[in-house]
C-alpha cells in the first residue's frame, strides 16, 4: 500500500512484554553493547523501537533491534514500542546500501571469493544476492546457489560479517555512486542489495533466518521520537501490563492536552545522533 506522507496518525505507543518482540535481523554488537551500558544509567526511553503485529501477541521489530536486545539482556519485563502495521499505509520498506571504508579492496574481494557459497562475477546479474560497486566503476555480482529468501539471508550474513569485522561500515539511502563517493573519501566499495517484501521480514523473524544488520530500512510516517518516557515504569515488577498501559494512555493524553507533541510532515535530518 502506498504510504500517505501527510497527516500521519498519532503514534500508537504501547507497553508490551519484552519477550513478545522478535528481530528480523542480527543485532549489531558494536551498537548493542554500549546501549546496555547507557540503559543502566539513563532514566528515560528516548526513541522507542518500532514494531509490526505478527499474530495476536507477537511483534516483529522494524527498527530498534539493538535496543530490544539491550532490554532483553537487562531483563526488563516490559518495553515501550510504537506499533506500525505494514498494511496501515504509513510504513514503507526499503533497503540500505553499505559503504565500506578502512580496508583494502583486494583483501575484501579475496575474502568474499573464499566464501564457499559465494561466486564473484563481473557485471550486473539479475539473480545476484548483492552487487559491489568499486571506485573505478567496475561492478561485481555476488552469486550464490540459493532457492529462497532464508537461504539468501544466510549467504548475505557471511558476506556482511567479513567487512563488518575488518572495515568501517556506513549505511546510506543514496543510490547513485557519484553522490556517495564524495561523502566517504576513504570508501573502497559500495554494496547494494535487492529489495525485500514485508512477508520476507516476517518470515525472517518467525524462522530466525536473520538478515545481516543494516540492510532493511523501514520508513515510518508519524514516527515517535524524543518521547522521554520513564524507564522506571518499564522496570516496575509490581504493576501489571494492563495497569502500565492505562498509565501510558493518561501520560499521552496529558502530553496532547499540554501541546507538548509536535508533528512534522516533512522529511528531516537530525544532527545530534
Amino acid at each position: 500500500m502506498q504510504s500517505n506522507h501527510v497527516n500521519a496518525p498519532t503514534p500508537d505507543l504501547r507497553i508490551i512484554l519484552t519477550e513478545s518482540v522478535y528481530a528480523h535481523e542480527e543485532h549489531d554488537s558494536q551498537r548493542s553493547i554500549p546501549l546496555v551500558g547507557r540503559l543502566k544509567e539513563e532514566r528515560f526511553v528516548i526513541n522507542p523501537p518500532v514494531v509490526a503485529p505478527m499474530g495476536a501477541t507477537q511483534y516483529v521489530i522494524l527498527d530498534g533491534a539493538n535496543r530490544c536486545h539491550a532490554f532483553a539482556l537487562l531483563e526488563y519485563p516490559h518495553i515501550l514500542v510504537q506499533v506500525a502495521s505494514y498494511d496501515s499505509g504509513y510504513v514503507e520498506l526499503d533497503t540500505w546500501n553499505h559503504v565500506v571504508s578502512g580496508w583494502n579492496i583486494d583483501a575484501l574481494l579475496d575474502s568474499i571469493d573464499h566464501l564457499p557459497s559465494i561466486e564473484l562475477t563481473q557485471g550486473q546479474n539479475a539473480h545476484a544476492i548483492a552487487h559491489i560497486i568499486l571506485r573505478d566503476e567496475n561492478v561485481m555480482a555476488l552469486c550464490a546457489p540459493v532457492e529462497n529468501t532464508l537461504e539468501r539471508n544466510a549467504a548475505l550474513r557471511d558476506v556482511v560479517a567479513l567487512y563488518q569485522q575488518n572495515a568501517l561500515l556506513n549505511r546510506t539511502a543514496l543510490q547513485e555512486p557519484s553522490e556517495i563517493w564524495p561523502l566517504y573519501p576513504d570508501a573502497i566499495a559500495i554494496v547494494m542489495f535487492p529489495r525485500y517484501q514485508p512477508a520476507d521480514i516476517i518470515a525472517a523473524a518467525k524462522y530466525k533466518a536473520y538478515l545481516p544488520p543494516g540492510i532493511s530500512r523501514h520508513i515510518v510516517h508519524g514516527r515517535a521520537l524524543l518521547v522521554n518516557y520513564p524507564l522506571e515504569i518499564l522496570r516496575d515488577t509490581d504493576k501489571t501490563l494492563l495497569e502500565k498501559n492505562d498509565d501510558l494512555k493518561i501520560w499521552l493524553q496529558t502530553k496532547l492536552a499540554n501541546r507538548e507533541i509536535r508533528y512534522y510532515a516533512e522529511a528531516v535530518y537530525l544532527f545530534d545522533e
